[in-house]
């Protein structure tokens, strides 16, 4: 489906700033939404499924071992353990779960514990199921679809102009070239990027316009979450009202995509959340991130729900995984879950938690190492840290309030 605006007409977008045209836009892009995909959500949870040590030099994540940032560790799960995180998602209303490792690419010995994992929550989960796990083969992806993975994400991280500013050891090349294989091999793909990197408004058009050539099936949306001890760990967060407009033009630009909102969303966009749903989004990254806490579940689902938008959990949503969890779409059989009885009873207490296992919980779960040294990263850049500002009491909410001083003096 082609774009629903120009280039030069999304340039124009841009920069518009008063709220009230801002509002105007989100309407345009809920409706462009409703009459693509209805009612329809599609709310994701994933697991870090391995952590730490990557060798790779992306200037926004603090497992990179250039950054000054402790890393965030734990080995590569089990089987086991992976299914029992997609349980929990599954317990508190995930329609999709992604299992996600650091770095660009798998040992034999990992790469089969995903596999082996994927198979588990083919089996015994009502869920879709997606991988992220770096750069791969064809014959890699094509050994994901056997094993029962349906969509594969790996991002372009940001406009092709501006990524070198990003990562210098990761090509975008080689991003292109996963997502061809991943496709080539059958499977969906699901390719996005992050905002506030210090790009331009005109390379987050390009950008846009990019992920429409591609033309993957999902696209997620990040705002940047400042890792202190990053190359971009010195940056401001972004104005919740810019970030909610740039959501309503990437859907207008990109309308037969699936549209999710992942991380940063609640440091960027604070009370502006429902306000970004009504932008043009399908679902959310529901519960935490990789490294970093979210929001709870039941929130995440009334934000949709506020709208008229149905996030009820089909009973076959793990047989085909698109187009979504509309009531009446799909076909096909999937197997019974535990929670299933629960839900064609009426009760849908279990989506709220009770006795399901926990969600993956960074804070809990993942330990900090220290790094004995830092190499320079092979930009030259430095690593920054955010500045304390000491707001006033009188100008200050009950708690302290922080303030990320933008040390590059980038705006957006």
């Amino acid at each position: 489906m082609p774009p629903l605006i120009t280039h030069e007409e999304a340039l124009a977008l841009g920069e518009i700033e008063d709220h009230a045209e801002i509002e105007g836009l989100v309407e345009r892009a809920f409706r462009a939404r409703l009459d693509r995909f209805g009612d329809s959500t599609d709310m994701c949870s994933l697991v870090n499924a391995k952590s730490g040590g990557c060798a790779e030099d992306c200037g926004f994540c603090a497992q990179s071992r250039f950054a000054e940032a402790d890393t965030p560790m734990h080995a590569m799960m089990s089987p086991e353990q992976i299914l029992e995180h997609a349980r929990a998602a599954e317990a508190a209303g995930a329609h999709r779960f992604c299992m996600v490792t650091q770095g660009q690419g798998l040992s034999k010995r990992d790469f089969q514990n995903v596999l082996d994992g994927a198979r588990l929550v083919a089996r015994h989960t009502n869920l879709k199921r997606c991988a992220s796990i770096g750069h791969m083969s064809v014959d890699r992806a094509r050994q994901l679809r056997e094993a029962g993975i349906q969509r594969v994400h790996h991002n372009v991280e940001t406009a092709q102009s501006y990524y070198p500013e990003v990562s210098t050891t990761v090509r975008y090349e080689g991003r292109i070239r996963t997502v061809e294989a991943v496709k080539e091999a059958g499977l969906e793909t699901c390719v996005g990027g992050i905002l506030n990197l210090g790009e331009t408004r005109e390379q987050r058009v390009e950008m846009a316009f990019q992920l429409a050539e591609l033309d993957p099936t999902s696209v997620p949306i990040n705002l940047l979450n400042p890792r202190p001890g990053t190359k971009f760990g010195g940056r401001r967060l972004m104005d919740p009202w810019e970030a909610v407009k740039w959501i309503a033009i990437f859907r207008l630009i990109l309308p037969a995509a699936l549209f999710r909102l992942c991380g940063g969303r609640i440091e960027n966009l604070g009370e502006l959340q429902p306000l970004a749903v009504k932008a043009g989004l399908n679902g959310v990254m529901m519960g935490n991130f990789l490294t970093t806490l979210g929001s709870e579940p039941a929130d995440d689902r009334a934000m949709f729900e506020e709208l008229g938008l149905n996030t009820a959990l089909q009973p076959d949503n793990g047989s085909n995984p698109r187009p979504d969890n509309r009531t009446g779409w799909l076909d096909g059989e999937s197997p019974r879950t535990p929670i299933d009885s629960a839900l064609s009873d009426g009760d849908d207490s279990a989506l709220d938690g009770g006795d399901a296992p926990p969600l993956w919980d960074p804070a809990t779960q993942l330990r900090h190492k220290r790094k004995a040294s830092v190499p320079p990263r092979p930009d030259g850049a430095p690593n920054a840290f955010p500045q304390v500002v000491q707001v006033p009491a009188a100008a200050a909410p009950a708690e302290a309030a922080v303030r990320f001083v933008d040390q590059a003096g980038w705006g957006d």
